[in-house]
C-alpha cells in the first residue's frame, strides 16, 4: 500500500488572511526572521495496489474536482512510501 500526498495552496496572487495572521503573531511570540507565511491543506491518500500512471491520473482528477478549488488554489501530487514500507526498509 502506498501513500499519495496532495498539497493544496492558495495561488500566489490570492490573499491569505490566515497566513498573514500567523506572520503577524510570530514576532510577538519571539520568532523573528520569517518574511512570509502561506497556509495550505495536506491530504494523505492510502492507495490500494500499485501507484501507476492511471492511479496518479485518477488522484489528480480527485484533487482537481474535489480537494482543490482550482480557481484560487494550486495543488501538487506526490507519492510517499507507506509508513510500514519505510519502517521495514529502515530495519533491513
Amino acid at each position: 500500500m502506498a501513500r499519495v500526498v496532495v498539497d493544496v495552496m492558495l495561488k500566489p496572487e490570492i490573499l491569505d488572511p490566515q497566513g498573514q495572521a500567523v506572520q503577524r503573531a510570530l514576532p510577538r511570540l519571539g520568532f523573528e526572521g520569517i518574511a512570509d507565511v502561506r497556509q495550505g491543506k495536506r491530504f494523505e491518500l492510502e492507495v490500494e495496489g500499485p501507484v501507476d500512471d492511471a492511479a496518479l491520473a485518477r488522484i489528480r482528477e480527485i484533487a482537481e474536482t474535489f480537494l482543490a478549488n482550482t480557481v484560487i488554489e494550486d495543488f501538487d501530487v506526490k507519492v510517499e512510501a507507506a509508513e510500514a514500507d519505510a519502517t521495514a526498509k529502515a530495519e533491513s
